[in-house]
């Protein structure tokens, strides 16, 4: 018998570390609930990334001692003064993370039996040498419900994983990369919890429309309902792919600065995380809150606003005096006409918001909403409407409408075009593709096709404003407030933009129908043939003369097809 070694399996893409990363860490769920077990791997994936960056840094810094001379012994001795100063870290925009909380020195003692007090120990170190964290990282490795054999043993797999090549490979950074396991995890886990994924998770081909129509180089970002932050990631990446600065590095002040706000406490953490991981230094208050009682960027204005706030939110902190009800008080048991007035009064003289809504705000007479509907549209408070496909949304097959408000549709810093009592109405519900039975994703070209279609008709400055602006039949119309009006103000892009041209073959209707009727007459005749055919071989057929046995195993055979 052939005695085979085995072999340790070694991720050496992106890829492949975030899918074994993935398998792995998802044996570690025992008897933890979602939430718990979310928190708990992603705050080893940031204390992975803390520790990288640091000793990235770290090696800087003994670069930099070594060409003033420093060598030997006194070289270490300058290194490790400079290395337990916060300000040498912080001045890069690097956390600081002591000792005993860098990654190196857990791995070492991964395999003591006591892991998960170390980790809950560096926790806590972490968030006291660093203000910004406080109360940001959980201290969940020591309980009684977490596996520590298997937890030493995820360690050990973060621990070897080939970043060194990775570099190499790929040209990025280790902490580009873990950025992206970041938000590859984020991404499973929405899926994990279904609809409940929504509160954190918006999908990436959503986030990636919203940030491509408001273009948002420069200036100020705020999000009411910051999720995990997706908005904010998403559009560091859009600023950065046009050559301007985003993370608040050394030297740097960074084009685009986020402001945020989340009402749910551990969702709230996950956001200051994600932004921890990206290098965004984003203002997201200090605790979590409820944006409608303690609005916590209260006299702040906005250049701009992206949001996807909970649909048809019933309990909510409703006051019928709010100064923010511009166009009408929102209605007791339905939040969404007051996400809608909260996020208009935030933005500044020349702002733009991109709001995810339900359909149903698009059309609803509820509680006065048409009135409320009625007076945005008259006071040129929404640019334009867009509805989405089906199956975009983590866990809901639910189509979407994205709001795009404005405050001032004139020619100016935003477009050329002068769109004042105009509004471009978008039905995007033939795009994207399925990528699997509850999946669907838009790729670059629909993306483009949407957010060109937004730049053409602003006569923004945006590389997506090709020429004119041209209405196209069954996709997108530009309508007047009259328009509107004749509608009975509802806001359904279907209803303006007719349906999609047919090819014309220039064959007469009742000779059409004569053809087709003929047509279908063959194809009667043929099923009948051939059932006629199944029928004579399975008369020739040793089958078991009880009815239901056939029944069951016909029934069977058609199931397994």
């Amino acid at each position: 018998m052939v005695t085979r070694k085995a072999t340790k399996s070694a991720a050496t893409t992106p890829a492949e570390l975030r899918d074994l990363m993935w398998k792995a860490a998802d044996k570690l769920r025992g008897s933890m609930n979602s939430s718990d077990y979310m928190n708990f791997v992603l705050g080893l994936i940031f204390l992975k990334y803390l520790s990288d960056s640091f000793d990235e840094r770290a090696e800087a810094i003994r670069a930099e001692i070594a060409e003033d001379g420093f060598e030997g012994q006194e070289l270490e001795e300058e290194l490790e003064a400079y290395l337990s100063d916060p300000d040498e870290f912080y001045s890069a925009s690097v956390y600081f993370v002591p000792e005993k909380a860098r990654w190196g020195f857990i791995a070492q003692q991964a395999k003591s039996g006591s892991v998960g007090e170390l980790l809950d120990a560096a926790m806590r170190e972490i968030m006291d040498a660093n203000p910004r964290l406080n109360g940001a990282l959980s201290e969940i490795y020591n309980r009684e419900n977490v596996d520590q054999t298997r937890l030493a043993g995820l360690i050990d797999l973060f621990s070897n994983a080939d970043f060194k090549a990775m570099r190499k490979d790929t040209g990025r950074s280790s902490l580009d990369i873990l950025g992206e396991v970041y938000e590859y995890f984020l991404g499973q886990f929405a899926a994990k919890q279904g609809q409940r994924g929504g509160e954190f998770y918006t999908s990436r081909s959503v986030v990636r429309t919203l940030v491509e129509i408001l273009n948002p180089v420069d200036g100020k970002l705020y999000d009411p309902c910051c999720g995990s932050g997706g908005m904010f990631v998403q559009s560091e990446k859009f600023v950065e792919a046009h050559g301007k600065q985003f993370k608040q590095e050394k030297g740097y002040e960074p084009s685009l600065t986020v402001y945020g706000q989340e009402y749910n406490d551990q969702t709230w953490k996950l956001a200051r995380l994600n932004l921890a991981i990206h290098g965004i230094f984003g203002h997201l208050g200090d605790r979590w809150g409820d944006t409608f009682a303690e609005d916590r960027h209260a006299g702040e204005n906005f250049d701009f606003v992206m949001a996807n706030p909970p649909f048809n939110l019933k309990e909510w902190s409703r006051r019928t005096d709010d100064p923010r009800w511009n166009f009408g008080v929102p209605p007791e048991r339905n939040a969404n006409y007051a996400w809608l007035q909260h996020i208009w009064s935030k933005l500044n003289a020349g702002g733009s918001a991109a709001v995810v809504l339900a359909n149903g705000s698009m059309t609803s007479n509820a509680g006065g909403e048409d009135e409320i509907r009625r007076a945005m549209v008259q006071g040129d408070a929404v640019a334009a409407m867009l509805v989405l496909p089906a199956n975009l949304f983590t866990g809901t097959a639910i189509p979407v409408c994205v709001w795009v408000l404005a405050k001032d549709k004139s020619a100016g810093k935003r477009g050329t075009s002068e769109r004042k009592g105009e509004m471009l109405m978008i039905d995007a519900r033939s795009l994207g593709r399925m990528i699997d039975r509850k999946t669907r994703v838009f790729d670059d070209e629909d993306i483009q096709k949407i957010a060109g279609a937004w730049h053409r008709w602003r006569s923004t400055d945006s590389e997506l404003n090709t020429g004119v602006y041209e209405d196209e039949l069954g996709f997108c119309k530009s309508v007047t407030v009259e328009d509107i009006e004749k509608q009975e103000w509802a806001l359904a892009p279907g209803r303006y933009v007719g349906s999609a041209a047919v090819e014309e073959t220039g064959e007469p209707v009742d000779v059409r129908i004569a053809r087709l009727r003929a047509t279908l007459a063959e194809q009667f005749a043929e099923s009948a043939r051939l059932a006629d055919v199944v029928q004579k071989h399975l008369a020739v057929l040793d089958l078991p003369d009880v009815p239901g046995e056939v029944e069951q195993e016909t029934a069977t055979e058609s199931e397994g097809a």
